[in-house]
């Protein structure tokens, strides 16, 4: 497993992270079996995967509650990143969504941040995070000031309760706050071979600024695992529900890339998984983008960690980038 250095942190972790997301087991991706998922968590380190990425939002805390005790006895040898910003628990914020009869609200403020981290911290049974995200940016109908908020975190940072500061869902404005204000060392968001517009924004701003560039959905919730023909059933639920690759009219053309992309596995003696983790690991500099893919049972996890393992040829690399050109948002 390749391993690349967070922004300006001097935390090292493995180029493929696993995202615990499904483990928290809400209606976006139907019940989650803990002992499952635990096993999952274990195994992930045992193949050289040292990243694991949760949220409180996850399951609401579940899902943070399942990775600390997976972590009892072995948190030293996990780099460990949740979030916050993103509540239940309070009245006031900017409205997110609603799921499962529960209003998820935006919520930066400093104050707000000081009672979530503690929060967090618990339920990971932790005394600290290494990376701490901010979920989602604040909404007009309820400003927080990324200063105000960035001037939190950076305590944090220096009580200890923190290693480094990440961000997710940011516009380029937000960034520049973001950097302006304090160490971003990670940001994260939704980026894969037919979502490339985040990349185009940020790549160049991160390499200029020392910022980790992280993939989350780099595999479209399993889309371009390769496992799809025109005849295989799908199950598409919340979680895929705004996957519009998974719709009829759309899955011919996922099966005919994916064929296209067959002696590609070939060569490099990969799986369809491995190459396109391999591809979206390649981009911007080819040294600074971090790829998240979630797992919540053993052979998932079995089949993400080889992509962190294979290095593609630049002219493969961009063959694959021209054959989604017209296809990529």
């Amino acid at each position: 497993m390749k391993q690349m250095k967070i922004g300006k942190s001097g935390i090292e972790v493995s180029a493929v992270g696993i995202g615990a997301w499904a483990i928290g087991g809400d209606s976006n991706w139907g019940p989650s079996d803990e002992a499952e998922s635990i096993r999952t968590i274990h195994k992930a380190r045992e193949l050289g995967i040292t990243l694991l990425d949760t949220a409180p939002a996850y399951g609401l805390g579940h899902s943070e509650e399942v990775v600390g005790k997976a972590l009892e006895g072995r948190r030293k040898d996990y780099i460990l990143s949740t979030k916050c910003g993103l509540r239940w628990d309070i009245k006031e914020g900017g409205f997110q969504m609603e799921r499962d009869g529960i209003r998820l609200l935006r919520n930066t403020k400093p104050e707000r941040l000081a009672e979530e981290v503690e929060l967090s911290l618990k339920r990971l049974k932790t005394d600290y995070i290494d990376i701490y995200i901010v979920h989602w940016q604040s909404l007009p109908e309820f400003p927080v000031p990324i200063s105000d908020t960035m001037g939190f975190l950076m305590k944090l940072k220096k009580e200890g309760k923190i290693r480094a500061i990440g961000a997710s869902n940011l516009s380029v404005e937000n960034f520049q706050e973001y950097i302006k204000y304090g160490d971003l060392d990670l940001m994260q968001e939704k980026y894969s071979i037919l979502d490339q517009a985040k990349g185009r924004n940020f790549f160049d701003l991160c390499d200029k600024n020392g910022v980790t560039f992280q993939c989350y959905s780099p595999l479209e919730r399993g889309i371009l695992t390769g496992k799809y023909t025109l005849d295989t059933p799908v199950n598409m639920g919340l979680a895929r529900k705004g996957i519009k690759w998974f719709q009829k009219e759309n899955l011919p053309k996922i099966v005919e890339l994916t064929e296209k992309w067959k002696p590609l596995c070939g060569k490099y003696k990969c799986t369809m998984t491995h190459l396109v983790i391999a591809w979206t690991a390649a981009q911007g500099n080819g040294k600074n983008v971090h790829v998240l893919v979630g797992a919540r049972t053993i052979p998932q996890v079995e089949e993400n960690v080889g992509g962190g393992s294979v290095t593609l040829e630049a002219a493969d690399v961009a063959s694959m980038s021209a054959d989604v050109k017209g296809l990529s948002t």
